[in-house]
């Protein structure tokens, strides 16, 4: 799949957006978006606080809704305003999804709120072999995020 087309930019804005929403209701500031065919699909905020259950990030949110609600998930692509976490990570695997985009790193990610950064998305996604990573869109305004929301 050719993701040159994509209007990154926008498809990121709007996970930003997301994210602001979470963490100003009192969620981690982290939103997400799946796109097909250069349309939002569908979108999801991290409600861990909100809804008190610590597997209720985003990314992997909108794994299981692709792997349980459509038969497309091979040609989806995830925007989500942070690298995705191990955890999502293997979701976004096991769905199947075709491409990542994110918009700060995990790494970068966890020096904005002073912690330490844990394994890569990519390493995740090399091992499973279907998952193309496309870094940095939108980069200083996915920190911004963090750093409103410290």
């Amino acid at each position: 799949m050719d993701l040159d087309p994509f209007d990154h930019e926008s498809h990121m804005q709007r996970a930003i957006e997301l994210a602001h929403e979470a963490a100003e209701r009192g969620d981690g500031p982290y939103g997400s978006v799946l796109v097909k065919d250069d349309e939002i699909v569908m979108e999801e905020r991290n409600a861990t606080n909100s809804q008190g259950d610590i597997a209720l990030h985003p990314e992997l949110t909108l794994a299981r809704r692709a792997a349980n609600e459509r038969d497309d998930a091979d040609e989806l692509v995830m925007y989500t305003s942070t690298e995705p976490c191990p955890m999502c990570a293997g979701g976004i695997d096991i769905a199947g999804l075709r491409a990542v985009a994110y918009s700060v790193s995990g790494r970068r990610a966890a020096e904005l709120k002073g912690g330490s950064a844990r394994l890569p998305s990519t390493q995740v996604f090399e091992a499973g072999g279907g998952t193309q990573v496309l870094p940095d869109v939108l980069k200083q305004e996915g920190e911004k995020v963090h750093e409103e929301y410290r």
